[in-house]
């Protein structure tokens, strides 16, 4: 099983998104928390709760009619409350032959805690690696600079490249994002994507983040479909996102969390259900992130 990712690290995007939380689709489950290179969702017209340390994301997105819809992508943190942190994971400062690693210090399923461990691997970023002692123990066979991500039953992953720079200015490679999460333990660099095509690699999924979209694994399982109730950022089928369900429709099932629906090609794309509109994901009355600007997602409109 993957972890699932709280709507509330990961997601927290423009005005539709939600913050970042992860949860990967394994036994264990990962929270992210917002406030990386493009803060997570931080957007004029969203408010937007800490993912790794609140239990969700709300965000405002307004419809074409001028009015604006919320969106509470709700991501659960997966942990209890912070670990120990005996290093940075961004300045990496173990002695040498070291790295400090995120890890879970409580035997729960979130990271929520650092530690140095030794580097005893040179896997890099995109190559296969083991996990020593599953997902969140810290250990893996990544290089430097690196960690084991997307870990199955099995410990073995993908090495994904940490974050540099500082947690107010955190840095990745062009097309990469760094949406800090699990209390800014986990400092990851994701691939940026298009939700309208889903271009991620694999089965992975596009959702989004503060003002982009990322990828990251698919923990949906036997549901995620349209109109299915979801809890976490990462619990729909690729081209869903878990929508509040208040804003989503009156189709979905009362009293969930939230409810998958379709991103759409704005303005005049088709909804599923009869209550929905395809509403622009991002504030039109703001500057919106370059190649974005098509982008809409299916909700009701207020």
């Amino acid at each position: 099983m993957r972890r699932l990712i709280p709507l509330s690290t990961l997601l927290a995007c423009g005005p539709l998104a939600p913050s970042t939380d992860l949860t990967s689709t394994t036994d264990e489950t990962t929270t992210l928390t917002s406030s990386g290179t493009t803060t997570p969702l931080p957007d004029p017209t969203t408010t937007t709760a800490n993912l790794t340390t609140t239990t969700m994301t709300s965000t405002t997105e307004p419809t074409s009619s001028g009015t604006t819809l919320a969106h509470d992508f709700i991501i659960k943190p997966d942990g209890g409350g912070s670990g120990t942190i005996e290093c940075d994971v961004f300045r990496q400062d173990c002695r040498p032959g070291q790295k400090c690693a995120a890890w879970a210090d409580d035997g729960a399923t979130a990271w929520n805690a650092t530690k140095c461990v030794e580097v005893t691997g040179d896997g890099a970023p995109g190559e296969p690696c083991t996990a020593i002692g599953g997902g969140v123990s810290g250990m893996d066979d990544c290089a430097f600079g690196a960690m084991c991500w997307d870990v199955d039953q099995s410990n073995h992953g993908t090495c994904i490249a940490l974050c540099t720079g500082a947690p107010e200015a955190p840095q990745c490679l062009p097309g990469f994002h760094c949406p800090l999460v699990s209390e800014g333990v986990l400092n990851l660099c994701f691939a940026d994507c298009d939700p309208l095509l889903q271009d991620c690699p694999a089965d992975d999924l596009c959702i989004p983040g503060p003002d982009y979209f990322t990828c990251t694994f698919d923990a949906s399982g036997d549901l995620g479909k349209t109109n299915d109730p979801c809890e976490f950022a990462n619990a729909c089928d690729p081209g869903l996102m878990c929508l509040d369900t208040a804003a989503a429709s009156s189709a979905c099932q009362p009293g969930s969390t939230g409810c998958c629906q379709p991103f759409c090609k704005f303005p005049n794309s088709p909804c599923p259900n009869p209550d929905q509109q395809c509403i622009p994901f991002f504030d039109p009355m703001q500057p919106i992130p370059p190649g974005y600007e098509s982008v809409g997602i299916c909700a009701i409109p207020t």
